[in-house]
């Protein structure tokens, strides 16, 4: 098995803080979230207990760390986390991706974000299956 590639799936680390927040969903404007357990340049991961699907349209609106300045953007759920795995804490969450972020905020949050250490993994580690493959005909 140590031909086998593993595969990083996200373009920014996320980074393990608690952030306040608040997350509205767009089509009724009720409140999904208001506490984040990791934050990225790309999305966050956000508490909540209510049933939400994945492609749901939201709004969110957070303070950069160690700053007074507060982000609002467009953002779309792309995972929602059910709370069934141990290694979930028995927590629903949603994992939101960010639609529009600008630029200066991006580059605010990545700075503020570079010495926070990531957030333990959970599970192991996809593998890229497609790439082991190649790699194995190349050998």
């Amino acid at each position: 098995m140590s031909f086998l590639v593993r595969q990083s799936q996200r373009r920014a680390i996320r980074r393990a803080v608690r952030v306040d927040c608040q997350v509205v969903r767009e089509r009724d404007f009720k409140l999904l979230g208001d506490w984040a357990l990791d934050l990225s340049p790309d999305g966050m991961l956000v508490v909540t207990r209510d049933i939400v699907l994945t492609g749901e349209e939201v709004i969110v609106s957070f303070p950069i760390p160690h700053t007074r300045i507060v982000v609002d953007a467009e953002a779309t759920v792309a995972r929602v986390v059910h709370g069934r795995r141990p290694s979930d804490r028995h927590r629903r969450a949603l994992g939101i991706s960010f639609d529009s972020l600008e630029p200066e905020y991006a580059r605010l949050l990545r700075a503020h974000l570079r010495n926070v250490p990531p957030p333990l993994p959970s599970r192991d580690r996809r593998v890229d299956y497609a790439g082991s493959v190649h790699l194995a005909s190349l050998t």
